[in-house]
């Protein structure tokens, strides 16, 4: 007997709809589930999180998150990369679609690896050229933060408090590349 796979649990082929079994297939070292009647092998994989930190002056743009996980927390422009669509058009679209806000992106700033969730946070530097934004569907307020006055202890996810201590620090030593990282596991209420 061998453990089920991370993840979601498929019981049924969506190839063929026969049950799925979940085994370590040959020259695999997972366990994934398999068809046994079409020899499908589903795998499952991490989802991709999106965003941009658009900067306005020396200001930043947050978004008060008005849906769960963290409601009533603050994050930056973000979510799930749709199918066909690039990096950086995910991370234009979700800031759209959050802050109302039209930016120019700019280089990735942050990968973090959120293994806990299944998923990889992708956050690149964006500048925001005019100060207009407004609160998005899944947003209850968008505003301009200072660099001194970001609210630190009301962040939605470490994973974003990992990519703007990137853009805080990277200025300061020089240092433009991407900074790579493993979020901490939180209690998502």
């Amino acid at each position: 007997m061998t453990r089920k796979p991370l993840g979601s649990e498929i019981n049924y082929c969506p190839n063929c709809g026969n049950s799925v079994t979940s085994e370590i297939p040959p020259g695999d070292n997972l366990p994934r589930y398999v068809c046994r009647n079409c020899s499908t092998i589903h795998y499952e994989n991490p989802r991709m999180v999106v965003g941009c930190i658009p900067k306005h002056g020396g200001s930043i743009l947050l978004c008060k998150r008005s849906i769960h996980p963290r409601l009533g927390y603050w994050t930056v422009p973000a979510g799930f990369m749709e199918l066909e669509e690039t990096l950086a058009e995910a991370a234009i679209r979700e800031t759209w679609e959050e802050a109302k806000a039209k930016v120019i992106l700019g280089p990735m700033l942050a990968v973090v690896d959120v293994t806990h969730a299944r998923q990889v946070h992708i956050f690149f530097r964006a500048d925001l050229p005019a100060a207009e934004f407004a609160a998005g569907h899944e947003t209850s307020e968008a505003r301009l933060f200072g660099l001194a006055e970001l609210p630190w202890d009301e962040i939605a996810f470490p994973s974003v408090t990992i990519a703007l201590k990137q853009l805080l620090k990277s200025p300061a030593d020089g240092d433009n590349g991407v900074h790579l990282a493993r979020a901490p596991r939180i209690r998502i209420s």
